[in-house]
């Protein structure tokens, strides 16, 4: 079987925030696919610390396929051998490869448990005021200046035009020149949900305005985890 384990979006966020059966299915098996081995084993200590971490089996995950080689894991999983599979934050499969491996397991007839915990991107939805029946995610936004600005009109547009909720994301170091784009290339009165530190209970930051407000009270984001929501 092939575990989906939701990680924490906080190193601050208290233990009675998740489902105990978290640590129960953390400690049925010693094999993991996860992004990163530093967070992953951080993450099983926060749910398990009785966890031993030497005995720990990690395998990589890499978001481009080509680079990945998890024939060994493939193997033990068609030998019966239980895995978790591990995000960096919050619910796997979503904005991480983790599907690669749940993709393959649909199609080796290996059984999929998901099982409930937290997602940046819903929890920013529905603490935002936007329109949560019709949304869309677009992950990360491009790098390239000119093509960040033509995709961030481009969720502006879909906001007037359709109504949908537009969800993306930043890495951390470059929220700030993030919202800096945003002010300057979206409509003063365009609203966004800035989400930040979710689910931590000392620095959680979650607030609607108008990009005019916005402009006059610009947050500090640098290397804080960060949701973006644009809606009505």
């Amino acid at each position: 079987m092939l575990f989906l384990i939701p990680a924490y979006l906080s190193e601050n966020s208290p233990i009675d925030y998740f489902a105990p059966v978290i640590k129960e299915y953390i400690l049925k098996t010693d094999y993991f696919f996860v992004e990163n081995e530093k967070t992953a084993r951080k993450v099983i200590k926060f749910f398990a610390p009785e966890k031993k971490q030497p005995d720990l089996k990690l395998f990589l995950l890499d978001k481009y396929p080509e680079n990945t080689d998890l024939k060994e894991a493939q193997s033990l999983m068609k030998s019966g051998q239980d895995f978790g599979l591990l995000s960096e934050a919050g619910l796997p499969c979503i904005a991480d490869p983790g599907n690669l491996m749940v993709k393959w397991c649909h199609e080796n007839k290996v059984k999929v448990i998901p099982i409930n915990g937290p997602s940046s991107i819903i929890l920013a939805l529905i603490s935002s005021g936007f329109n949560g029946q019709e949304f869309t995610f677009h992950g990360y936004l491009p790098i390239d200046k000119s093509e960040k600005r033509q995709k961030i009109q481009f969720l502006e547009s879909q906001v007037q035009k359709t109504g949908y909720s537009q969800i993306f994301m930043e890495t951390p170091y470059r929220n700030n020149q993030l919202l800096e784009d945003l002010i300057k290339f979206l409509n003063p009165n365009t609203k966004l949900c800035i989400a930040a530190n979710i689910n931590d209970p000392n620095e959680e930051f979650i607030k609607t305005l108008t990009m005019k407000e916005w402009q006059k009270q610009k947050p500090e984001l640098h290397k804080i985890p960060a949701v973006f929501v644009l809606g009505k």
